[in-house]
Formats: structure tokens, C-alpha cells, sequence
């Protein structure tokens, strides 16, 4: 069984609402697997963040935006 854990606390993000620590950690995690070359496994604290933050939902979409190359970030 996986052993799923919320993400850490993080200054950025000091109140209850955390869409922008979601968005922010898939940015950034999808932003590290491209500098990286594809090598996902120095980008798993960023994973770990946005899929115990973000609704499967929101990660869907964004995975379908990002094939169509319509993704609102440059940096992914």
C-alpha cells in the first residue's frame, strides 16, 4: 500500500486556501522533469506536493492542456 503523505508547510503559502501551492508545485515539478530531461527522480518532492494538494481532477486537465501545447506557463 502507498503510504500518501499532505505536502509540508511552506511560507509561500501561509493561509487554509492552497490552489496557488497547487498550481505552483505542478509548474514546478513539470518545469524540473523538462530541465532534467525527463529524469523524474530528482523531481518527487514537487510530485508528492501537487498530488496531495491538487484535485485529480485540475491535474487532468492541466495534463491534457500541456499535450496541446496550451498550458498558461512557459516555465513547463
Amino acid at each position: 500500500m502507498e503510504n500518501i503523505e499532505t505536502a509540508p508547510y511552506n511560507p509561500r503559502f501561509p493561509n487554509q486556501n492552497q490552489t496557488k501551492h497547487c498550481w505552483a508545485n505542478y509548474v514546478d515539478y513539470n518545469g524540473c522533469v523538462k530541465h532534467y530531461g525527463g529524469d523524474e527522480s530528482k523531481c518527487l518532492a514537487f510530485k508528492q506536493a501537487y498530488t496531495s494538494l491538487c484535485p485529480t481532477a485540475w491535474v487532468t486537465e492541466w495534463d491534457e492542456y500541456r499535450s496541446s501545447s496550451i498550458f498558461p506557463s512557459s516555465r513547463v
